[in-house]
């Protein structure tokens, strides 16, 4: 079965390390990503992390490039195809260096933490 969401290997070292400082030692513990109302373009990404899933029998739970990977089911319609990353360069309101290329999205702004469908 195909990945909904990719991770790439930069990002998954970062989320680890993010993991590490908040002394994050579950085995459940991952990575949500989700989509909310607001940002310039209608919607807003949002990542955070995470013990486990909200609702077990209601959120996707997937691994990426050794990353638990928890989408409400809201959200996984807007983010199905994306991939998260990371770059050191890049300092941005999604919380530092991560950027979400999103298939689904028709339009984004200029910051790339909101997108219109």
């Amino acid at each position: 079965m195909p990945e909904l969401i990719t991770v790439t290997e930069a990002a998954a070292a970062k989320i680890t390390d993010l993991m590490l400082e908040q002394e994050k030692k579950s085995t459940e513990v991952g990575l949500r990503i989700y989509v909310q109302g607001g940002g310039c373009s209608g919607f807003q990404y949002g990542l955070a992390i995470e013990e486990g899933a909200r609702d077990s029998e209601a959120d996707k739970v997937f691994e990426s490039n050794g990353v638990r990977v928890y989408v409400d089911p809201i959200s996984i319609r807007y983010l199905s195809g994306a991939r998260v990353d990371f770059t050191e360069a890049v300092d941005n309101l999604t919380g530092g260096g991560f950027t979400i290329k999103n298939p689904n999205a028709k339009s984004t702004c200029g910051c790339g933490s909101s997108f219109g469908t």
